[in-house]
């Protein structure tokens, strides 16, 4: 049986003053909730703060991007060693605004998902197509080649990835996935993990959804029997909805 794994993305929102009140505010929501693996992921001028505020709680702390080099002469970065130095145990590899905006690939996502495990982070990796993509009949080719190409070459550090399927056609679209459609997705990563492994170590990944979990629909979507836990956008953002989600998962 796979353990829920909720986490939440905070994007570019919250100082760090704010982001150790929400973390506060999270901590007496969900304390002694030992079913669901409990993740918040700020930006990282919180992480320290947010580290402090996580210490002693069952509340996890991650980051949303890490560099593949140790070292060296790329501004704006952060390599995995200072995240760990943090007190981070998680970070979002691959996300799709990484993807669109920022010009992340398969490849890249491959050589950050390495780093982070070679440092012991687990990597929160993202998946999923485009509403082109989409309504191109494209959403199996995609997200094949996603999943592959980015855990290329983990070896036995593959059990130890998270994957983090987001319907990006689904997200500020005013379309939605369905359960079913979300777990037909879900079903093909897993078979996909089985290609890349076997099928143990494939039924023993948990695949979180990453298209508007709200507290809603969480129950259902969790109920799906592929569907592992959520990675929560705007309803992470205030303590009430994330564990609402997150007692969705119990």
């Amino acid at each position: 049986m796979r353990k829920k794994i909720v986490a939440g993305n905070w994007k570019m929102n919250k100082t760090a003053s704010e982001a150790a009140a929400l973390i506060q505010g999270i901590k007496k929501e969900v304390a002694g909730i030992a079913k669901v693996d409990v993740v918040v992921c700020p930006p990282f001028t919180d992480l320290k703060d947010a580290a402090a505020a996580c210490a002693g709680s069952n509340v996890a702390l991650g980051a949303q991007n890490v560099h593949w080099e140790a070292s060296g002469a790329f501004t704006g970065e952060i390599s995995a060693a200072m995240l760990k130095d943090l007190g981070v145990t998680y970070v979002i590899v691959g996300h799709s605004e990484r993807r669109q905006y920022f010009g992340e690939t398969d490849e890249t996502v491959n050589k950050r998902t390495k780093a982070a495990l070679a440092a012991g982070l687990t990597p929160i990796v993202c998946v999923g197509e485009t509403l082109a993509e989409r309504d191109g009949g494209m959403m199996e080719e995609v997200v094949v080649r996603q999943t592959k190409e980015g855990l290329s070459g983990l070896g036995d550090d593959l059990a130890k990835v998270v994957i983090a399927y987001e319907p990006v056609w689904a997200i500020g679209t005013g379309r939605t996935a369905s359960p079913a459609q979300a777990q037909e997705v879900h079903a093909l990563i897993r078979r996909t993990l089985a290609e890349l492994s076997n099928g143990d170590v494939a039924n023993s990944i948990r695949i979180q959804y990453g298209g508007s979990m709200k507290p809603e629909n969480a129950g259902e979507l969790m109920g799906q029997p592929d569907i592992d836990g959520g990675l929560i956008g705007g309803a992470a953002l205030k303590a009430e909805s994330f564990a609402a989600i997150i007692k969705a998962g119990v």
